[in-house]
């Protein structure tokens, strides 16, 4: 997806459509523009130590087997991990965010507006600042343009356009590059047929796998409370800002640390469904950078990946009773009640646990941790 500037002049140059021609002429006048990663923090932080999975290794079956003993181990200590060798270079993943980056600066208010998502239960187009309730009195901070899988499903900004085919391939390498070799990994950790996940997440089948482009203003401590993912492999191209942190075991909050060019990925709720407990999710948070970044807006660049909408959240290692199967909910069913009151102020006080808020939705026990 993420060619070089001139090879996708080239390339629209080469492959030229009347249809084509609109969105060429708004290419030729108003190129992208470049966008420069912050620095890092220069502050003494308390870092998480993550494991490092080498997706080069995938290539044989011997790697693979080494590789989901990482991964099992990774996921059973900290919940997080790194991806190197991913198959993008380095000037690939900035031209990502430089189109990230425009997604914001490239559209006004307007046209913000205008294609903002018309429902909370669907990631779909810009959400606005000031959406979801943190905590009494006080709102989020965070930007959103959120992509479907399937790009073309919505239509885009005008600015946006000109670079739908590179955000198809882009979402096309997280899912079946990214993600299907990370699900295969976890797969045969567990002793299973390598695709037993994989055939659960055919990237063609009607669902809710996206792209996210967040942007954040450093006003608030606390910019998304303590909480696990709603899906089931969450992929992010690590970025300069120091805010992501993960509850470690001994119950301390850590930092993790930007690798140039990496890749954090994490599972969620979908995933411990699916795997009966074996792949729990990590409690992880988003607060204010340190001092030496407080200034800076954090970029964000995302792949959510979830089950096609059909697919039963239940054990995929059997022993579930038919009653048991017929009353699990589907991805649909959970992808909409948790998005449609995520950041609602439905959560109420934990009754055993302090600093916790809790709801059951669908039978399944959701905590946020303050």
């Amino acid at each position: 997806m993420l060619t070089a500037a001139l090879n996708h002049f080239t390339s629209w140059k080469q492959s030229l459509l009347p249809s084509a021609r609109p969105h060429f002429k708004q290419f030729l006048e108003n190129p992208l523009p470049e966008y420069v990663p912050p620095p890092t923090t220069e502050e003494k932080l308390e870092w998480v130590d993550l494991a490092i999975i080498d997706m080069a290794q995938a290539d044989t079956p011997e790697g693979c087997k080494a590789l989901a003993k990482e991964v099992v181990q990774a996921m059973n200590t900290q919940g997080f991990f790194y991806v190197i060798n991913h198959g993008y270079t380095i000037e690939q993943t900035r031209k990502m965010f430089r189109i990230a980056n425009m997604t914001f600066d490239g559209v006004d208010s307007e046209g913000k507006k205008k294609y903002t998502g018309k429902s909370p239960a669907v990631y779909e187009g810009y959400k606005p600042r000031k959406t979801w309730k943190i905590e009494e009195g006080v709102t989020d901070e965070i930007e959103h343009y959120n992509i479907n899988h399937d790009v073309n499903k919505i239509s885009h900004p005008n600015a946006l356009r000109p670079y739908l085919d590179e955000l198809d391939k882009f979402a096309r390498h997280n899912h079946t590059h990214v993600l299907f070799t990370i699900l295969r990994l976890m797969a045969t950790g567990m002793d299973l047929p390598e695709d037993t996940f994989v055939n659960l997440h055919a990237f063609n089948e009607p669902g809710e796998s996206s792209g996210s482009y967040p942007r954040s203003a450093e006003k608030t401590n606390v910019y998304l409370k303590g909480h696990s993912d709603i899906g089931s492999i969450t992929i992010l191209w690590s970025q300069p800002i120091s805010g992501l942190q993960i509850l470690s075991k001994d119950g301390v909050w850590r930092y993790i640390k930007h690798i140039k060019n990496a890749l954090v990925v994490n599972s969620g709720d979908v995933m411990n469904l699916l795997s009966g407990g074996f792949y729990k999710p990590t409690i992880h948070r988003v607060i204010q950078p340190p001092k030496d970044q407080m200034a800076l807006e954090r970029l964000g660049v995302f792949y959510f990946a979830m089950a096609a909408d059909h697919v039963k959240l239940v054990s995929v290692q059997g022993g579930v009773s038919g009653s048991e199967e017929a009353g699990a909910p589907t991805m649909s069913d959970w992808r909409k009640e948790r998005t449609g009151r995520y950041g609602s102020g439905s959560m109420k006080p934990s009754q055993n646990e302090g600093k916790v808020e809790q709801e059951v939705i669908l039978g399944v026990t959701v905590n946020e941790y303050n």
